[in-house]
């Protein structure tokens, strides 16, 4: 029996160190994981819920945007489901029962997409209560980290985020080329179908979290957590850099135009889109890498604006593919794409990390869900707002499914107004994800880490992020 034993332990150690990132195995972390897992899966649905928006029910690239902008609702009112979770527990408990009742949600939504879904609002409808799934399992996975991560010590910083971020970002790996290839065979209906089995998972795994029974629901409790916010959103280190990160996100976006002109006049098949999301995929996990490995220690304020003039310089790059310029230059469109697109999503994995980690550090005790779901959902209302300005713009300049003469000026216009939050910089705290000392008169306070706001579909120069997930 010993010597059966060590092996395990050997493997178990193993894990723990090198893909744990130094944190324990526990049947919770693997719940834990298992959910951020499933929320990478369902990327799976990705490429099936843009081409039945676009062929099947024949939207424009302006409908498109707008109508799944308003599927982002759910993750707006992020901090509705942190005061549920931790004010009024469900059959004595606050936890298992929303994730429970989230994987539920998330499975009728899809089948009513794989069934009888006919119509534009009727699909934005069911995204919407898709997103309302995640939005929910997401809170409480982010609350139940946030509380196991504040024994963490300032050298740990960010690893619990790393770990969650990465574990969908493997979920999404492992589906990001299947669904470009499933729909070279199948329908959009039957994707949707096979997608609709993963929200059972998170249901199933609800069981495995370590969870107290609690007292019964009291408005006294839910009361307390609103003075709790409302007196941590009055602190000028939190509200400033949210100000900061509701601007940095709400500029316009041109994603779904891009989607248009990617498909109809370049001609790019689901299999090839399918490629493109696994090199972005593996992006991520690189973007994540550089920051955890090289930038914990540099400043938000010059991670910020590094990050975004690089960015915006290289979203410019798209003009070529617009214009057809890199013809010219002998790169060819999809090689031409696959390389922006890598480099791009790098710069924005890169970029979003000091936002979560940002946002994790200003969680003061006692109210961890509600604060950390406010921030996100104010990042994730800039998304909306993102989205339906860029709808506008499309209108406006008149690029539909077939007419792409102005796309140019639509990417020339969203890359540039990205500069226009960085005169802001002195909003955010002069400290890093390590807690470097600050000479900022908002100083933050001690390091309270939470999971990440995992986004399902991260932005990419190829693909419109239709947001069944965090679009974050």
């Amino acid at each position: 029996m010993t010597a059966s034993s060590h092996p395990s332990s050997g493997i178990k150690g193993f894990v723990e160190t090198r893909i744990l990132l130094g944190q324990p195995l526990t049947s919770e972390l693997a719940a834990i994981l298992l959910v951020y897992f499933v929320q990478g899966i369902l990327g799976l649905a990705r490429l099936a819920v843009s081409f039945f928006l676009k062929d099947d029910l024949g939207l424009t690239p302006a409908e498109v945007a707008a109508l799944t902008g308003i599927a982002t609702l759910p993750w707006t009112i992020k901090p509705l489901f942190g005061l549920l979770s931790d004010g009024l527990p469900l059959f004595g408990y606050r936890r298992r029962p929303y994730l429970i009742l989230s994987g539920l949600l998330g499975a009728g939504a899809w089948l009513a997409l794989a069934t009888i879904v006919q119509t534009g609002w009727a699909a934005i409808a069911a995204i919407t209560l898709s997103s309302l799934s995640v939005a929910v399992g997401d809170v409480i996975v982010d609350s139940l980290v946030v509380e196991r991560a504040r024994g963490e010590s300032l050298g740990q910083a960010g690893t619990l985020q790393s770990l969650a971020w990465g574990t969908s970002a493997v979920g999404g790996i492992l589906t990001a080329y299947l669904g470009g290839a499933l729909l070279q065979h199948i329908s959009t209906r039957a994707v949707f179908g096979i997608t609709a089995t993963f929200p059972l998972v998170v249901s199933l795994v609800a069981v495995l979290i370590a969870e107290d029974p609690v007292d019964a629901p009291s408005w006294t409790v839910v009361g307390t957590q609103v003075k709790q916010l409302w007196q941590a959103v009055r602190q000028r280190a939190i509200w400033m850099p949210a100000l900061f990160l509701f601007l940095w996100q709400a500029t316009p976006t041109a994603d779904a135009a891009f989607f248009f002109f990617t498909t109809n006049d370049l001609g790019f098949q689901p299999e090839f889109l399918g490629r493109v999301r696994l090199v972005t995929s593996l992006a991520a996990l690189l973007g994540i890498w550089v920051f955890q490995r090289f930038l914990r220690t540099v400043p938000f304020r010059t991670i910020f604006a590094w990050s975004t003039l690089l960015s915006s310089l290289l979203g410019m790059s798209m003009l070529l593919l617009v214009t057809h310029v890199n013809r010219t230059l002998g790169i060819g469109d999809q090689w031409f794409s696959l390389g922006d697109s890598l480099v791009l999503t790098v710069m924005g994995e890169i970029a979003f990390m000091p936002v979560l980690v940002l946002s994790a550090r200003l969680c003061p005790p006692g109210v961890e869900a509600t604060l950390f779901a406010l921030l996100m959902s104010i990042v994730n209302l800039a998304g909306l707002i993102s989205h339906e300005l860029g709808a506008v713009l499309t209108h406006w300049l008149g690029v539909t499914e077939t007419n792409f003469d102005h796309l140019w000026e639509l990417v020339l216009i969203t890359n540039l107004t990205t500069l226009l939050p960085l005169p802001l910089l002195f909003l955010l705290p002069n400290t890093s994800s390590q807690g470097a000392e600050s000479h900022s008169p908002a100083a933050l306070p001690p390091p309270e880490l939470a999971s990440i706001s995992t986004t399902l579909f991260a932005p990419t120069a190829m693909e419109h992020p239709v947001p069944v997930g965090d679009p974050d």
